[in-house]
């Protein structure tokens, strides 16, 4: 029988033929491991029913097998007392009781790699990767990249998913650990799923990044756009950008892709960076401590172009932020940008930890079957086993298979 979907374990066993009692004991021993609620729709039960002992009772239930989870199977049965005769089942009497068979299952993550060729897409699942992982890895990476522009052919993927496989055969995919691009034999993209959010972290430690504009520092914005009464010279005069609070050493980040137009000296605005960003769209850094770009050069959405300090007319490190377009200044809090998120201190450890050890998963290893266990550490036989093959060799009564 089958657990179908909306349909409660009690009336299916109903429906099998299973008394009452014999269900609501069934129930009870369940419960000994897990939560009824818990089994999932689909779930196959074997159910083996007695004969009755009279014509007016109920026939008892004499066995019920069932995978409970993925690594473990679950079987109610009565005490055999007699064996099957020749086109009958065995004969079972007393109390119902439970036998847990526990399945070994490897948890190897499964690591796939391959050329991006023409369609990175069929490359990868001409390589095995389940189709809902290669839609989790584009749109993962869909988050950090221009996958048409920044992609070639000549690149390789490299994918790790959650992945169990157990001693009985079966597999498992779970969900996208990490997804990568690689070129030349060197990373070129690393983003690895973390925290309670599952978010995808570069492997720097920098977090999800979505299309858009970025934040220029995770800190908060300290003041906005419009008149304000200037902190050092004394009068009310425009303020054109947003204060963002930063520590001093803090990476400034490009907003998105663009070419650097400007970089040095800007009278009150210190240490600077300008950036030209395309359609008109422009945006300038101030009071930096230092540069990490200079004039002339192209850079990436996300790329460090310099670091939070107190140059020009400045009370305190933190980061002044303009946006331009047509060549005039606009609030940039009117185009929508994200936050990201970054690791630091032991959570930034445990995470790079976590990379280093997901690298070193051979490709295609879980692909493989599962070794036999040697012969000393192999599970005992089960009791239940060692009673069923006892009673084939002796004759006697047998009981009815529900069908």
């Amino acid at each position: 029988m089958t657990l179908a979907p909306g349909d409660s374990f009690a009336s299916m066993l109903r429906r099998a033929g299973v008394s009452g009692d014999d269900s609501a004991q069934v129930a009870a021993l369940i419960g000994q491991v897990m939560p009824i609620s818990e089994i999932a729709p689909g779930t196959q039960m074997d159910v083996v029913l007695g004969r009755r002992p009279d014509g007016e009772a109920p026939r008892p239930l004499d066995k019920l097998a069932f995978r409970a989870r993925f690594d473990l199977e679950l079987e109610i049965a009565r005490p055999l007392i007699a064996p099957a005769a020749e086109g009958e089942a065995p004969v079972r009497a007393g109390p119902l009781a439970l036998q847990r068979n526990v399945i070994r299952v490897d948890d190897t993550p499964l690591r796939l790699r391959g050329q991006v060729g023409s369609s990175l897409y069929r490359s990868m699942r001409q390589a095995g990767v389940p189709a809902s992982a290669v839609q989790d890895y584009l749109r993962a990476l869909d988050n950090q990249v221009d996958l048409a522009r920044d992609v070639r052919p000549s690149d390789e993927f490299d994918i790790i998913i959650a992945y169990r496989r157990a001693a009985t055969g079966e597999r498992q995919a779970g969900q996208l650990l990490y997804a990568g691009i690689d070129r030349g034999g060197k990373p070129q993209t690393q983003l690895l799923r973390w925290g309670k959010e599952g978010r995808f972290y570069e492997a720097s430690g920098v977090g999800e990044q979505r299309r858009g504009l970025l934040a220029p520092v995770p800190g908060a914005i300290t003041s906005g756009f419009g008149m304000r009464r200037h902190p050092i010279l004394g009068y009310r005069r425009m303020h054109e950008g947003l204060d963002f609070k930063a520590s001093q050493g803090t990476p400034i980040v490009a907003v998105s892709d663009g070419r650097v137009s400007a970089a040095g000296r800007a009278g009150g605005c210190g240490i600077a960076v300008r950036l030209e960003h395309g359609e008109g769209l422009a945006t300038r850094y101030c009071h930096m401590s230092r540069m990490a770009v200079s004039a002339g050069q192209s850079v990436k959405r996300g790329q460090v172009i310099g670091y939070v300090g107190s140059t020009g007319l400045s009370t305190g490190p933190h980061l002044h932020y303009e946006m331009y377009r047509g060549g005039r200044v606009i609030n940039p809090a009117s185009v929508q940008f994200v936050t990201r998120a970054q690791l630091s201190g032991t959570e930034l450890l445990d995470f790079r930890r976590r990379l280093i050890d997901l690298k070193e998963v051979e490709p295609g290893a879980a692909l493989k079957d599962l070794p036999p266990l040697p012969t000393e550490t192999r599970a005992p036989e089960r009791e239940i086993e060692k009673i069923d093959s006892l009673a084939r060799a002796r004759p006697g009564r047998a009981g009815l298979k529900a069908g």
